[in-house]
């Protein structure tokens, strides 16, 4: 047994080898939705979506702190989450630009929480804020969902920086 304590190691890992390396794990493709103190809808492309508990029923997305919708979720009750189906890759790349109204010209519908829900979705769920954490460089939203709906089809898939179809 070493009576010197262990020093932490140093991390040279660079940003690109870090993104590259996560972009080996396949996720599904969600578009995270939130209406603003006015009403108005505004959404996000989030690949960073998962499950964290049965009970309560919970789930996360995660928002860079740069991002200007994180005011919305932050001053928000509910949120939405729509998982894209595998023919949405457009809107998937619509709602992942920046600098205009991402709702501009795209169908939605309000949930029984009144949050935008996109049809033909594989599955949407409303979800209250439980909790929201701030880690590294992004805020992690726990939502407790209230409602969801799932169909039969295919997720969009993203992998290696690309989308993907899953084979039957």
């Amino acid at each position: 047994m070493s009576s010197n304590p262990a020093e932490a190691p140093v991390s040279t890992l660079d940003k690109q080898a870090f993104c590259r390396t996560c972009g080996r794990f396949a996720t599904g493709v969600t578009v995270a939705t939130v209406l603003d103190r006015s009403g108005a809808p505004h959404g996000m492309t989030a690949n960073s979506f998962t499950s964290v508990s049965l009970d309560p029923p919970l789930v996360l997305i995660c928002v860079d702190h740069k991002a200007r919708i994180l005011e919305h979720f932050r001053a928000c009750k509910h949120f939405g989450v729509n998982v894209l189906a595998e023919h949405q890759h457009v809107l998937s790349a619509h709602f992942a630009r920046s600098g205009y109204d991402r709702f501009d010209g795209v169908e939605w519908y309000a949930g029984s929480t009144s949050v935008p829900l996109l049809p033909g979705t594989v599955s949407t769920m409303e979800c209250e804020v439980h909790q929201i954490l701030d880690v590294g460089d992004h805020a992690v939203l726990i939502g407790e969902v209230l409602y969801a709906t799932c169909t039969d089809g295919k997720p969009l898939v993203y992998f290696a920086s690309g989308y993907r179809e899953l084979a039957d």
